[in-house]
C-alpha cells in the first residue's frame, strides 16, 4: 500500500503514500530566498522516490520568522528559486508542497526587530507577545493567502497550514495561549476562526484542483499547550467541510496512545472525525516499512517521514527492495553524502545521538 498513489479530494494524485514532512534546516539565506543547501536536500529526496515533498515551515511574514536561515514567501522575490525548487521536484516524478507558516509568539525577536504578538499577551520564560489586534489579523490572513498564491504561481501542488507546534494558528487554537474575548476566542468556533478562515480563503483564491492540508498537534506535547483531543478532532471535521485535502496529525511518537484516552490510537479517532475523501497524513517516529503500513492499517493515507528521511533520502526505494532503512547515529560524513548540509548537520548534533562524534 505504501507506494501506490492516493488521489486527493481536489484530483491532484500523489504518486506513492510516503512523504517529506516539513523539517527545520535552517539551509536557506539570511533574506529567506532559496538557499542551495536547501533545494540540494529537497531535490535529493524526490529524486529518492519520496512521492511528496514538503518545505520547511517557510514564513508567510517578516514578522513571523522563527529562526535564522528559514525559507519565506513573503514577498515576490521568492518566486523564482522556488519555482526553481518545483521544477527540479517535478522532475523526479514527486508532487511539491509548501508549509506556510508564522510563528506567532515563537517568531525570534531579534530576526524580526520588534516584539513577538499572539493570540493574547502572556508570558513564559523567553517568551512574552503582545496580543493581537484586529489590524494583525486581518493582514496575517491576507499574507496567508498571498503566500499561497505565491506557491501557486512558483509551481508548488499546493500548501500545507502549519496550524500545530504551538506556532500562531495553533497558539488561536490554544486554550491557555488564547484568552480574547473578542470572536477569535472564547468559544472552540471563535478559536478556530483563524485557521478556518484562512483555509477557505486559500481554496478560494487557488481554485479547487490546488492542495490544501493542514497540520495539527491534537493534544499537547512539547510547545503545543492548552489543546484538547476532542476539540481538535472537531476543528479537524470543521476544516474538512472548509473543503481542506487532508489533515496531517503531527504525533511525535506514533507508538503513544492519546493522553486523554490512554487506550485509543489518535489515528482511528482522526479517521471516523473525517469524510472519507478527506486524506490523513501521520509523522512521528516512522523508521521501517512495517511502522509505516501499520500506520495505514490504524487508518493513514500517507505517512510523513523526519528523521528517517534526513538518514534515508531513498527510502521508498529502500523499503521496496525489501532493505532496512538505516538508523542513527551517522557521521557528518555520512550526512553530507545525504545532502545533509554542514549548517544542518550542526543542528542535528542537538539531538541525542544522532550525529556520531568525529
Amino acid at each position: 500500500m505504501l507506494l501506490r498513489p492516493l488521489e486527493l479530494r481536489c484530483g491532484v494524485t500523489l504518486p506513492n503514500r510516503v512523504a517529506l514532512a516539513a523539517l527545520t534546516n535552517m539551509q536557506s539565506q539570511v533574506d529567506g530566498l532559496l538557499g542551495s543547501d536547501e533545494l540540494a536536500f529537497l531535490a535529493r529526496r524526490a529524486e529518492g522516490g519520496f512521492g511528496t515533498i514538503t518545505t520547511c515551515a517557510t514564513y508567510v511574514a517578516a514578522d513571523g520568522k522563527g529562526w535564522d536561515g528559514e525559507l519565506g514567501i513573503d514577498r515576490d522575490a521568492c518566486i523564482p528559486g522556488l519555482t526553481t525548487l518545483t521544477a527540479r521536484v517535478r522532475e523526479a516524478g514527486a508532487i511539491a508542497l509548501v508549509q506556510l507558516f508564522h510563528g506567532g509568539a515563537r517568531a525570534d525577536p531579534a530576526l524580526i526587530g520588534e516584539q513577538p504578538w499572539s493570540a493574547s499577551a502572556w508570558t513564559d520564560g523567553k517568551l512574552a507577545p503582545r496580543a493581537a489586534t484586529p489590524d494583525d489579523i486581518a493582514r496575517v490572513i491576507d499574507q496567508f493567502i498571498a503566500g499561497a498564491m505565491r506557491a501557486k504561481t512558483a509551481g508548488f501542488a499546493g500548501v500545507e497550514l502549519h496550524g500545530a507546534h504551538g506556532y500562531l494558528l495553533s497558539q488561536f487554537l490554544s486554550t491557555t495561549m488564547n484568552t480574547r474575548t473578542d470572536e477569535w476566542g472564547g468559544s472552540l468556533a471563535n478559536r478556530a476562526r483563524l485557521i478556518r478562515t484562512i483555509a477557505q480563503r486559500t481554496r478560494a483564491a487557488c481554485g479547487s484542483r490546488f492542495v490544501v492540508g493542514v497540520r495539527l498537534s491534537l493534544e499537547d506535547f512539547a510547545q503545543a499547550r492548552g489543546l484538547d483531543l476532542d476539540d481538535s478532532l472537531e476543528v479537524a471535521r470543521r476544516l474538512a467541510d472548509d473543503g481542506v485535502d487532508y489533515i496531517h496529525a503531527s504525533l511525535w511518537d506514533v507508538a503513544r496512545m492519546t493522553a486523554k484516552r490512554p487506550d485509543a490510537h489518535a489515528l482511528p479517532l482522526l479517521r471516523a472525525a473525517l469524510p472519507a475523501d478527506v486524506a490523513t497524513i501521520v509523522a512521528g517516529k516512522i523508521w521501517s516499512r512495517d511502522d509505516g503500513e501499520r500506520m495505514l492499517g490504524l487508518g493513514a493515507d500517507v505517512i510523513a517521514l523526519g528523521r528517517s528521511a534526513i538518514v534515508n533520502p531513498d527510502w521508498p526505494r529502500t523499503v521496496a527492495a525489501g532493505e532496512i532503512p538505516r538508523r542513527p547515529p551517522l557521521t557528518r560524513a555520512e550526512l553530507g553524502d545525504r545532502a545533509v548540509s554542514p549548517r544542518f548537520a550542526e543542528y542535528l548534533s542537538q539531538w541525542k545521538n544522532f550525529v556520531a562524534p568525529e
